[in-house]
Protein backbone atom coordinates (compact mmCIF):
# COMPACT_ATOMS: atom_id res chain seq x y z
CA UNK A 1 0.00 0.00 0.00
CA UNK A 2 1.46 3.14 -1.13
CA UNK A 3 2.07 5.61 2.25
CA UNK A 4 2.29 8.55 -0.32
CA UNK A 5 0.95 11.57 1.79
CA UNK A 6 1.62 10.24 5.22
CA UNK A 7 3.39 12.78 7.51
CA UNK A 8 6.50 11.48 8.75
CA UNK A 9 7.78 14.58 11.11
CA UNK A 10 6.46 15.66 13.82
CA UNK A 11 4.34 18.16 13.22
CA UNK A 12 2.84 21.28 15.63
CA UNK A 13 -0.38 23.03 13.72
CA UNK A 14 -2.36 25.75 14.86
CA UNK A 15 -5.09 26.39 13.71
CA UNK A 16 -6.08 29.76 11.72
CA UNK A 17 -8.25 31.68 9.45
CA UNK A 18 -7.15 31.47 6.47
CA UNK A 19 -4.17 34.37 4.86
CA UNK A 20 -5.38 36.86 2.46
CA UNK A 21 -5.02 35.92 -1.25
CA UNK A 22 -2.89 38.41 -2.13
CA UNK A 23 -0.16 35.96 -0.62
CA UNK A 24 -0.48 33.30 -2.14
CA UNK A 25 -1.78 34.21 -6.01
CA UNK A 26 1.15 33.92 -7.41
CA UNK A 27 1.79 30.37 -6.34
CA UNK A 28 -1.95 29.54 -7.12
CA UNK A 29 -1.63 30.42 -10.85
CA UNK A 30 1.76 28.19 -10.62
CA UNK A 31 0.04 25.50 -8.77
CA UNK A 32 -2.71 25.88 -11.38
CA UNK A 33 -0.65 25.08 -14.02
CA UNK A 34 1.26 22.22 -12.70
CA UNK A 35 -2.09 20.62 -12.04
CA UNK A 36 -3.23 20.94 -15.28
CA UNK A 37 -0.27 19.97 -16.84
CA UNK A 38 -0.77 16.49 -14.54
CA UNK A 39 1.91 17.09 -12.40
CA UNK A 40 -0.31 17.72 -9.68
CA UNK A 41 -3.25 15.85 -9.05
CA UNK A 42 -3.97 12.26 -8.09
CA UNK A 43 -2.71 8.50 -9.08
CA UNK A 44 -4.66 5.19 -9.93
CA UNK A 45 -6.01 5.06 -6.24
CA UNK A 46 -7.04 8.49 -5.65
CA UNK A 47 -4.41 9.53 -3.36
CA UNK A 48 -3.03 13.18 -4.07
CA UNK A 49 0.92 13.77 -5.01
CA UNK A 50 2.85 17.17 -6.01
CA UNK A 51 2.81 20.02 -3.61
CA UNK A 52 4.52 23.67 -4.46
CA UNK A 53 5.48 26.68 -2.16
CA UNK A 54 7.48 29.99 -2.02
CA UNK A 55 9.42 31.48 0.79
CA UNK A 56 8.23 34.04 3.24
CA UNK A 57 11.60 35.02 5.11
CA UNK A 58 14.47 32.95 6.86
CA UNK A 59 12.87 30.46 8.71
CA UNK A 60 9.59 30.59 7.18
CA UNK A 61 7.52 29.60 3.97
CA UNK A 62 4.25 29.08 2.90
CA UNK A 63 3.12 25.63 1.38
CA UNK A 64 -0.27 23.71 -0.05
CA UNK A 65 -1.77 22.27 2.85
CA UNK A 66 -1.97 18.18 3.35
CA UNK A 67 -4.54 16.05 1.01
CA UNK A 68 -4.80 18.66 -1.62
CA UNK A 69 -2.93 17.06 -4.51
CA UNK A 70 -6.55 15.89 -5.59
CA UNK A 71 -8.01 19.10 -5.69
CA UNK A 72 -8.14 21.03 -8.88
CA UNK A 73 -8.44 24.49 -7.90
CA UNK A 74 -7.17 25.82 -4.31
CA UNK A 75 -8.17 29.25 -2.53
CA UNK A 76 -6.64 30.48 0.20
CA UNK A 77 -8.03 28.32 2.86
CA UNK A 78 -5.55 25.58 1.23
CA UNK A 79 -2.61 27.05 2.40
CA UNK A 80 -0.99 27.25 5.20
CA UNK A 81 2.49 28.77 7.02
CA UNK A 82 5.66 26.65 7.92
CA UNK A 83 6.87 29.12 10.66
CA UNK A 84 9.81 26.95 12.24
CA UNK A 85 11.36 23.49 11.60
CA UNK A 86 14.37 21.91 12.97
CA UNK A 87 15.65 19.11 10.20
CA UNK A 88 17.63 17.11 12.32
CA UNK A 89 15.06 16.60 15.00
CA UNK A 90 12.58 16.21 12.28
CA UNK A 91 10.05 18.47 13.82
CA UNK A 92 8.01 21.19 12.08
CA UNK A 93 5.75 23.80 13.10
CA UNK A 94 2.21 25.54 11.38
CA UNK A 95 -0.02 27.64 11.21
CA UNK A 96 -3.29 28.09 9.08
CA UNK A 97 -6.64 26.04 8.15
CA UNK A 98 -4.95 22.61 6.92
CA UNK A 99 -2.16 20.72 7.91
CA UNK A 100 1.19 21.39 6.39
CA UNK A 101 2.16 19.00 3.08
CA UNK A 102 3.96 15.85 4.18
CA UNK A 103 6.78 17.16 2.06
CA UNK A 104 7.34 20.08 4.17
CA UNK A 105 10.49 18.94 5.54
CA UNK A 106 12.26 18.39 1.82
CA UNK A 107 11.01 22.12 0.79
CA UNK A 108 12.66 22.92 4.28
CA UNK A 109 15.87 21.00 3.53
CA UNK A 110 16.39 23.19 0.39
CA UNK A 111 15.39 26.51 1.32
CA UNK A 112 17.69 25.58 4.68
CA UNK A 113 20.90 24.59 2.04
CA UNK A 114 20.17 27.38 -0.60
CA UNK A 115 19.32 30.78 0.96
CA UNK A 116 19.14 32.47 -2.56
CA UNK A 117 16.26 30.04 -3.33
CA UNK A 118 12.37 30.86 -2.73
CA UNK A 119 10.54 28.95 -4.32
CA UNK A 120 10.27 24.60 -4.34
CA UNK A 121 8.18 22.64 -6.60
CA UNK A 122 7.45 19.10 -5.94
CA UNK A 123 5.54 17.32 -8.80
CA UNK A 124 4.98 13.99 -10.16
CA UNK A 125 6.36 12.87 -13.67
CA UNK A 126 7.93 8.88 -14.74
CA UNK A 127 9.42 10.15 -18.06
CA UNK A 128 10.99 13.23 -16.85
CA UNK A 129 11.75 11.60 -13.04
CA UNK A 130 13.41 8.80 -15.08
CA UNK A 131 15.52 10.99 -17.23
CA UNK A 132 16.86 12.77 -14.30
CA UNK A 133 17.47 9.63 -12.63
CA UNK A 134 20.50 8.74 -15.26
CA UNK A 135 21.41 12.71 -16.19
CA UNK A 136 21.70 14.40 -12.68
CA UNK A 137 22.92 13.02 -9.33
CA UNK A 138 19.55 12.36 -7.09
CA UNK A 139 18.62 10.90 -3.72
CA UNK A 140 19.54 7.47 -2.78
CA UNK A 141 16.69 5.14 -3.65
CA UNK A 142 16.64 3.52 0.17
CA UNK A 143 15.96 6.91 1.23
CA UNK A 144 12.09 8.05 2.20
CA UNK A 145 10.19 11.20 1.50
CA UNK A 146 9.64 13.78 4.42
CA UNK A 147 12.48 11.86 7.13
CA UNK A 148 15.89 13.22 8.62
CA UNK A 149 17.58 11.26 6.50
CA UNK A 150 15.78 12.63 3.03
CA UNK A 151 16.61 16.42 4.24
CA UNK A 152 19.79 15.44 5.11
CA UNK A 153 20.52 13.75 1.23
CA UNK A 154 18.80 17.07 0.19
CA UNK A 155 21.24 19.50 1.94
CA UNK A 156 24.31 17.20 0.80
CA UNK A 157 23.12 17.16 -3.13
CA UNK A 158 22.34 20.43 -3.03
CA UNK A 159 26.22 21.13 -2.66
CA UNK A 160 27.06 19.52 -5.78
CA UNK A 161 27.19 22.44 -8.41
CA UNK A 162 25.86 20.66 -11.10
CA UNK A 163 22.08 20.61 -9.75
CA UNK A 164 22.87 24.21 -8.80
CA UNK A 165 22.85 25.15 -12.43
CA UNK A 166 20.42 23.08 -13.34
CA UNK A 167 17.76 23.29 -10.59
CA UNK A 168 16.18 20.07 -10.80
CA UNK A 169 16.72 16.73 -9.53
CA UNK A 170 14.71 13.48 -9.23
CA UNK A 171 14.10 11.83 -5.47
CA UNK A 172 15.25 8.22 -6.24
CA UNK A 173 13.38 6.30 -3.62
CA UNK A 174 10.23 8.33 -4.35
CA UNK A 175 9.00 6.71 -7.33
CA UNK A 176 8.02 9.94 -9.94
CA UNK A 177 8.69 12.23 -7.53
CA UNK A 178 10.99 15.45 -8.87
CA UNK A 179 11.86 18.42 -6.99
CA UNK A 180 12.43 21.81 -8.83
CA UNK A 181 13.44 25.32 -7.28
CA UNK A 182 14.55 28.62 -8.38
CA UNK A 183 15.31 32.49 -6.79
CA UNK A 184 11.56 32.86 -7.78
CA UNK A 185 8.12 30.91 -8.93
CA UNK A 186 8.92 31.75 -12.45
CA UNK A 187 12.24 30.26 -12.46
CA UNK A 188 11.07 27.47 -10.82
CA UNK A 189 8.52 27.25 -12.78
CA UNK A 190 10.36 27.88 -15.98
CA UNK A 191 13.59 25.24 -14.96
CA UNK A 192 10.62 22.09 -14.87
CA UNK A 193 8.94 22.93 -17.93
CA UNK A 194 11.81 24.05 -19.82
CA UNK A 195 14.16 20.70 -18.68
CA UNK A 196 15.37 19.51 -22.44
CA UNK A 197 13.32 15.92 -21.26
CA UNK A 198 10.74 17.72 -20.56
CA UNK A 199 9.99 19.40 -23.83
CA UNK A 200 7.59 17.16 -25.29
CA UNK A 201 5.94 15.63 -22.20
CA UNK A 202 4.73 18.92 -20.76
CA UNK A 203 3.00 21.01 -23.19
Amino acid sequence: MSDEGVIKFKLTWKREPPMAYHFISALNEWRDSLYKAGLIGKDENGIGYGNISCRLDKNSFIITGSGTGTLEQLTSKHYTRVTAYNLSENTLESTGPVKASSESMTHAAVYETIPGCNAVFHVHHFALWEALLVRLPSTAKYIEYGTPAMAKEIARLLKDPLLLTQCILAMGGHREGIISFGKDLDEAGSVLFGWPAANKKLH
